[in-house]
């Protein structure tokens, strides 16, 4: 799996992740960048849910932790009103620098 990267831009912390799209877990990395944020697909043959997002696009992003043995993560929400949730082990790590970058 490869991102192309654009010129200047630097990843800036990357993790394993699923992306849960219509009740349904996508596995995968999520890469955060200076740029933007990617959701890659591990399986070629689900290159349909990968996913970019640009900061200027995002309007919140929310923490969640759904009971205290349920997967912690985060919630992004972009300014088209769409919802892309990431379980993710290091929410905090990862969720706060998004924070900073939008």
């Amino acid at each position: 799996m490869t991102v192309k990267l654009n010129p200047n831009e630097v990843v800036l912390k990357a993790g394993d992740t699923n992306q849960v799209v219509d009740n349904k877990t996508v596995e995968g990395k999520l890469i955060v960048t200076n740029q933007r944020i990617y959701f890659k697909t591990l399986k070629e043959d689900l290159q349909k849910f990968n996913l970019e997002i640009l900061f200027e696009n995002i309007l919140e992003v929310v923490f969640y932790k759904n009971g205290l043995f349920a997967p912690k993560g985060i919630n992004v929400v972009t300014r088209d009103g769409q919802n892309h949730a990431f379980p993710l082990k290091n929410r905090d790590e990862i969720g706060q620098l998004i924070n900073r970058m939008y």
